[in-house]
């Protein structure tokens, strides 16, 4: 992921519930999606104890776009329901952005 500031940032912070109960195949459809949406330009994971996926974005009307599709519509509702304990959503704006790889 390495797009040029300024782009928006969405930072997904979950607890989940016990079990699977489709969580599994609705994630991996939710990232098929997510990346053929106008605007998206990435997105990063970390899951243990918390779950913390960010996606990048190039706009604030495309994370709009985003938030209405249908099906993300009902993952957010069976999420509630079923798979999350606790989530927190933030969006920034990524003004600059740094780096380091050791070779």
């Amino acid at each position: 992921m390495n797009p040029q500031p300024s782009y928006y940032a969405v930072i997904f912070t979950t607890k989940r519930t016990a079990g699977d109960h489709g969580y599994s195949a609705m994630a991996e459809r939710m990232m098929e999606l997510a990346s053929r949406q106008p605007g998206f330009l990435g997105v990063d994971h970390a899951r243990e104890e918390i779950g913390i996926t960010v996606s990048y974005w190039e706009s604030l009307d495309a994370i709009a776009s985003w938030k209405a599709h249908p099906e993300h519509v009902l993952a957010r509702e069976l999420g509630r329901k079923t798979w999350y304990s606790h989530y927190s959503l933030r969006i920034c704006k990524v003004e600059r952005e740094y780096d380091f790889k050791r070779m």
